[in-house]
């Protein structure tokens, strides 16, 4: 199994992806200022191999940029507007490359949860080379690697072996669970809506951490603390305190 979990209980999603434009550098400096210290983000390969944050496969939804983001050079893409389509305040924040992230958790003691989002096609390339930039480059960063891809997680398990992966779920397919198993993961990170008491046991039994995405209100979270959930990602920065340490009674 992969290394100790090493993220806190509270994970700010895509930085802070409602407040600020989501997977820039701008969300994560408006999460750290409401006190966040842990960071979900997507990542995937430019077609020169640089790994980048954006969740989706094309450029549409949060850029004014047409087509899919893969096929287009670091050069070319580095310099796209990520900001301007959530308001005119982030206008010119930049598609930021996953070592700009890094370095801005790293000046700041911050933790990483990478999930690796590839380009249909490239999975497990993209799990391979971000794997291998994470270790050449930030080797002491606190990170966890998540995926719904299985070849993503077998690529970074092939150049990054001992920091800890997740597998990602938005079902619970029969063979999850021994899914996670095979490859080697530390955790399960699956919409919230999936979780109940018997599930986050199962997974504890296996010796895995249980944790979610993405929890916004309060009863929900209150919940999940209650019946041991072992980590929240939540777009609500400004409603969780992540300072707050969870007890489940």
């Amino acid at each position: 199994m992969s290394k100790t979990w090493p993220l806190p209980f509270w994970i700010a999603h895509r930085g802070a992806g409602k407040l600020a434009p989501e997977n820039t550098l701008a969300a994560f400096r408006v999460g750290a200022q409401h006190g966040y210290r842990a960071f979900e983000c997507d990542v995937k390969l430019s077609r020169d191999g640089q790994p980048f944050l954006l969740h989706d496969d094309t450029l549409n939804r949060t850029t004014r940029e047409r087509g899919i983001a893969g096929e287009r050079a670091w050069a070319e893409l580095s310099r796209i507007d990520a900001g301007a389509w959530h308001s005119r305040a982030f206008a010119g924040e930049m598609l930021p490359s996953l070592e700009a992230i890094a370095q801005f958790c790293l000046a700041n003691g911050h933790a990483l949860n990478i999930e690796i989002k590839p380009t249909t096609g490239r999975e497990l390339e993209t799990g391979q080379v971000v794997g291998r930039e994470v270790l050449r480059l930030w080797p002491e960063l606190p990170v966890v690697f998540s995926s719904f891809k299985p070849e993503a997680l077998i690529g970074v398990a092939e150049t990054a072996p001992e920091l800890p992966r997740a597998l990602l779920l938005d079902a619970l397919k029969p063979g999850w669970l021994d899914q996670a198993r095979g490859l080697g993961c530390a955790g399960i990170v699956a919409n919230y809506t999936l979780m109940d008491r018997a599930t986050i046991d199962t997974i504890h039994l296996a010796g895995m951490k249980a944790a979610v995405y993405t929890v916004n209100d309060e009863a929900s979270a209150q919940w999940l603390i209650g019946n041991g959930i072992d980590g929240i990602i939540t777009d609500a920065v400004d409603r969780f305190s992540a300072g707050a340490v969870p007890s489940s009674g």
